[in-house]
């Protein structure tokens, strides 16, 4: 019996999951790394820390399901969250931290660009949003203020990238991760002179461009033996995180339906043979196969701040048991009328994306009055995620209409989640429970990359029917009131979102 394996490396962690070729699941398992926020624009992770943890857990997961049943490997495929920078020297040895999509400290050097020509030029060719999120923006922060590392640095890799380098030795990185750089040609398919010009360096620093199904090398004999997998192992590239949670839902290039993701961060995409020309620059257009592009809008602000909420007011028995004062924190909402009684959230903790690409936004809670209890901000806060992921999907449908969504990620695992996204955005929320879309997108790429699929769009009708959200007009009818406000406010405070993040920078104190 022959089996294919996903990793996905994700923002907060790793997921492993083993499927028999037919697309059932064998097993899976997760690991968890840190993010460190040393400052308040600052988001790094361990390379180290993270390459660990992708061994434990995939050697836990062959020892465990995958060698005691006789399963042969057939390959095992990659995907990765978007947006990070390592330097690593000669030796392909880290230098410092990895920087990851949510880290805002390049905003200047963003501002400055993305206003500018050659800044609008470099959207065009890139379609990746000029903001700090981009590798371009962060290797050029690393060019103005940390001259040490920048001058120290061989290659500027992803983590993906890094984590194969260590495992095989090959320094690839494949076509959607590297159109999220904002250095990618995503017509020529080449790295982009401009943008490495501004950059200030030279394409043989970054790693060699390869398509989603490229086998990146073998093995090395060292983890050969510890994993105990035959030379021979098929090590695939893959793609990126969203690239595959789009395909795990079932999308086909040109369908009418987007999909939405709200897992630490969110997104919602679509996806088709051309590109979104946006003039004010909303919406990101990674390249996935030849003439097939993911496009989009994504958003800092999503499951991650539903967790900053509960670690700071949830009641917690066990401390490390966050899933069980989550779901202590949505039994208190259930009875708390629709729109809060008029209490809105701003969810901007990490600055934000789309659809107002403002580094400096910042998160605020709207209209309290006398009357609002504790039960009210958990239900404000749950909505204001949700607002905004509304608002990237009302931006994205002046370019590309859609009858229907599909929820993933770990709103998609909460029904009253579900229920919401139908409700605010007056359309059907498809939902598979007990489902994984990015590594199920990642066993569609690795099972077409086999023959069992012709193409990915002859994959994508395998993803198995779903559970369907239909929306309430009249709930729709008060979300849109509040929405009105929302969007007016996430506007309109952009002043003073400058403000105060510069007094935030001011006076900030060192993380003890």
């Amino acid at each position: 019996m022959e089996c294919i394996i996903t990793i996905e490396l994700g923002t907060n962690g790793i997921r492993v999951f083993a499927y028999d070729l037919r697309g059932g699941i064998i097993a899976s398992m997760k690991g968890h790394y840190t993010t460190f926020h040393t400052e308040p624009d600052h988001s790094e992770q361990d390379p180290e820390q993270i390459f660990i943890t992708t061994l434990f857990v995939l050697k836990n997961i062959l020892n465990e399901h995958i060698h005691p049943k006789k399963y042969k490997v057939a390959s095992i495929c990659f995907c990765a969250s978007m947006h990070s920078v390592l330097a690593v020297d000669k030796h392909g040895n880290p230098i410092g931290n990895a920087i990851t999509w949510a880290d805002n400290r390049a905003k200047k050097e963003a501002q400055e660009l993305r206003h500018s020509l050659p800044g609008k030029k470099l959207y065009e060719i890139t379609g990746t949003p000029i903001h700090p999120m981009s590798p371009l923006l962060k290797i050029a922060w690393i060019g103005h203020h940390d001259a040490k590392r920048f001058n120290n640095t061989s290659k500027y890799l992803s983590i993906k990238s890094y984590v194969i380098h260590q495992l095989t030795g090959e320094y690839m990185i494949d076509y959607s991760i590297a159109s999220a750089t904002g250095m990618l040609n995503i017509h020529t398919i080449r790295w982009e002179d401009d943008a490495l010009d501004y950059a200030g360096i030279t394409a043989d620093q970054l790693a060699t461009l390869v398509p989603v199904f490229t086998k990146a090398g073998k093995l090395k004999k060292a983890y050969q033996q510890s994993l105990r997998l035959p030379a021979d192992t098929k090590i695939l590239i893959g793609s990126s995180d969203g690239c595959m949670a789009t395909l795990g839902d079932g999308i086909k290039k040109g369908e009418p339906k987007a999909s939405i993701t709200i897992e630490d961060s969110g997104a919602v995409r679509v996806m088709g043979p051309t590109v979104l020309k946006d003039e004010q620059m909303r919406f990101f257009n990674y390249l996935l196969v030849d003439n097939c592009y993911v496009s989009g809008g994504p958003t800092n602000n999503g499951g991650n701040i539903f967790e900053w909420f509960t670690r700071q007011f949830g009641e917690f028995t066990n401390p490390f048991d966050i899933e069980s004062s989550m779901q202590q924190l949505l039994e208190e909402v259930v009875n708390v009328p629709i729109g809060s009684d008029g209490l809105l959230f701003l969810p901007y903790l990490l600055g934000e994306r789309a659809p107002i690409w403002n580094a400096n936004a910042r998160g605020a809670y709207f209209g309290l009055n006398i009357k609002h209890e504790r039960r009210h901000f958990i239900r404000a806060t749950i909505e204001g995620i949700l607002y905004e992921i509304y608002s990237i999907g009302k931006t994205l449908s002046e370019q590309r209409s859609t009858n229907s969504l599909s929820l993933n990620g770990s709103f998609g695992t909460i029904p009253f989640c579900s229920q919401l996204v139908a409700d605010i955005f007056s359309k059907p929320v498809e939902v598979r429970q007990h489902f994984h879309s990015v590594s199920y997108g990642a066993y569609l790429l690795s099972a077409t990359e086999m023959g069992i699929y012709p193409s990915l769009d002859d994959a994508a009708p395998a993803v198995d029917a779903p559970d369907i959200f239909k929306p309430t007009a009249a709930h729709h009818a008060i979300y849109a009131d509040y929405f009105g406000i929302f969007e007016k406010l996430s506007n309109k405070l952009s002043d003073e979102f400058e403000a105060i993040g510069n007094l935030q920078q001011k006076y900030a104190h060192p993380i003890k």
